[in-house]
C-alpha cells in the first residue's frame, strides 16, 4: 500500500497538461482585455468618422 501511495505521489503524468491548460487560460484573458480596449478604441474613431460624415452630408445639402 506504501508503495502504490508513493507511485502515486511520484506520478507526474498529467503535469504537462495542467500547465499548458493554465497558459491557454492566461492568453485567453489577455487576449479578451486586449480585445476589449481595442473595442473601445473602434467606437471612437467609428463616431469621429460619422460625424464628420454626418457633417460633411449636411453642408452639402
Amino acid at each position: 500500500m506504501k508503495n502504490m501511495i508513493m507511485n502515486f505521489i511520484n506520478d507526474e503524468q498529467g503535469q504537462d497538461l495542467i500547465e499548458y491548460t493554465l497558459l491557454m487560460a492566461f492568453i485567453a484573458l489577455a487576449s479578451a482585455a486586449i480585445f476589449v480596449n481595442a473595442g473601445a478604441s473602434v467606437n471612437s474613431i467609428w463616431k469621429s468618422a460619422s460625424t464628420q460624415l454626418s457633417n460633411a452630408a449636411t453642408s452639402a445639402s
